[in-house]
């Protein structure tokens, strides 16, 4: 029996590094997509190359033709649409490059399956940022109201929708993930989860006395990406494609968990944290929890609770400090 095929794109991304890991733990024969840049940004994944089944190709969601390639050289079972501009804030100042990046370019690789490949499956991250300011009461299921407050949720909304639509009209398998913040010891640096971990660290080390944060009161349902990972991939292996939402169902504030990551130190946040009006974004989120219980009837639950995620991620900032603290500060 031949190896399944699963190609990824984002896969320098923590979501991505820890799916090729299970899908390579599962047996699959797996290959990446990796955008070419002068520097190289692969540290999650690079001891992933020691393993037969692993392999990567140069494309990029914003050109089709690199992205269609791909496909058609490796002719995957399963295509994991994790690659996006995915920092919210960012989004508000480069609104085309987020649209192209994070619609037009799923939207290639629906095309490509429709025409040419119609029995791949296609797995879409959608996101809790579509649910935005929505009029439905929390906790967000699959049936909330939709309406996002960034380019980025406006970006993955349309999505969303354009993978139902060749769900529904080209009857394809194409399935959709609504993932709520999920984080880990590979978060990017700029996500607050890994700023408070990174900050703390810092502070602890005595490289920095200070750290400047926007909104501490928007509340946010924490998991742990190698939870959802795990979600993304059961979604993948049903029957029927479908939308699921994938969440822990306890949210909590920023606020909270700074004063949790410094406790954890005994450290009292309030001396070190100052707010800054830059960090603010222009459309607001104020709260995010989801009711994953349709993924849940499925088998799936999560292993980790928040206090367990950051706790985690705490404690390899602290002991990766030492390591580099000169680019360990840039980003704080």
């Amino acid at each position: 029996m031949k190896n399944k095929k699963a190609l990824i794109t984002g896969i320098t991304g923590q979501d991505g590094s820890y799916l090729a890991e299970l899908l390579l733990d599962l047996g699959y024969e797996v290959r990446g997509v990796f955008r070419r840049v002068s520097y190289f940004n692969t540290a999650r994944i690079d001891h992933l190359y020691e393993n037969k089944l692993f392999g990567m190709y140069y494309a990029d969601l914003t050109d089709p033709i690199s992205i269609t390639r791909a496909i058609e050289d490796f002719k995957p079972d399963e295509i994991y649409n994790l690659g996006a501009m995915s920092y919210v804030k960012v989004s508000f100042d480069k609104p085309s490059y987020v649209l192209a990046t994070n619609t037009i370019g799923p939207l290639s690789i629906l095309e490509y399956i429709r025409a040419h490949a119609p029995k791949t499956k296609f797995y879409q991250a959608s996101s809790s940022e579509m649910f935005g300011a929505s009029r439905s009461k929390p906790p967000f299921n699959e049936r909330s109201e939709f309406r996002p407050q960034s380019p980025y949720g406006v970006s993955k909304l349309a999505t969303h929708h354009l993978t139902r639509n060749y769900r529904e009209g080209y009857n394809l398998f194409a399935a959709a993930g609504i993932l709520f913040n999920h984080e880990s010891p590979r978060r990017g640096e700029v996500f607050v989860t890994r700023k408070i971990t990174r900050g703390v660290a810092a502070i602890l080390k005595g490289k920095t006395k200070q750290l400047a944060f926007g909104n501490l009161d928007a509340v946010r349902d924490w998991g742990h990406s190698k939870d959802y990972v795990r979600a993304i991939h059961l979604i993948m292996q049903q029957e029927e494609p479908d939308e699921y939402v994938v969440a822990t169902g306890d949210a909590h504030s920023i606020r909270e968990a700074m004063e949790f990551c410094f406790n954890e130190v005994n450290l009292d946040w309030k001396k070190y944290v100052t707010i800054d009006k830059k960090h603010f974004r222009p459309n607001e989120v104020p709260y995010l929890k989801g009711d994953s219980s349709k993924i849940r009837a499925l088998g799936w639950k999560p292993e980790y609770d928040w206090k367990s995620l950051l706790r985690e991620m705490l404690k390899n900032d602290i002991e990766n400090f030492d390591k580099n603290p000169s680019q360990f500060i840039s980003s704080i």
